[in-house]
């Protein structure tokens, strides 16, 4: 029942900025873990950054140019990505481990992705 839905996404030029969103909507009792992946046509979806209670981290390719948050809330976490190149386009996914109510078990959710283009 836990939804998670992205947005943020758009086409904008070299160097510029973006920040993407993930919210989670549902009986959410704890979000574990929020990752980011991304995936470019012709190649493989790579893990970009993700976010837990006490850590970061991110792909090599970003560092320094993308930051992963979480608001209060902790219901919504971000991507906010500077410096934009053209090797950043791709379709960007969110996706969470979730504990629903009181459930013992945490279930993987993804979001249905948001398509970000950067021109050259």
């Amino acid at each position: 029942q836990v939804q998670l839905v992205e947005s943020g996404g758009g086409l904008v030029q070299a160097g510029g900025s973006l920040r993407l969103s993930c919210a989670a909507s549902g009986s959410i009792f704890r979000i574990n873990i929020v990752r980011w992946y991304r995936q470019a046509p012709g190649k493989q979806r790579e893990l970009v950054a993700f976010i837990t209670e006490g850590n970061t981290d991110y792909v090599d390719s970003v560092k320094g140019r993308f930051t992963i948050s979480r608001d209060n809330a902790k219901t919504t976490v971000y991507l906010q990505m500077n410096s934009l190149k053209a090797e950043d386009t791709a379709v960007y996914y969110c996706n969470a481990d979730v504990q629903e109510g009181s459930s013992r078990s945490y279930r993987t959710n993804w979001g249905q992705g948001t398509q970000v283009t950067v021109s050259s």
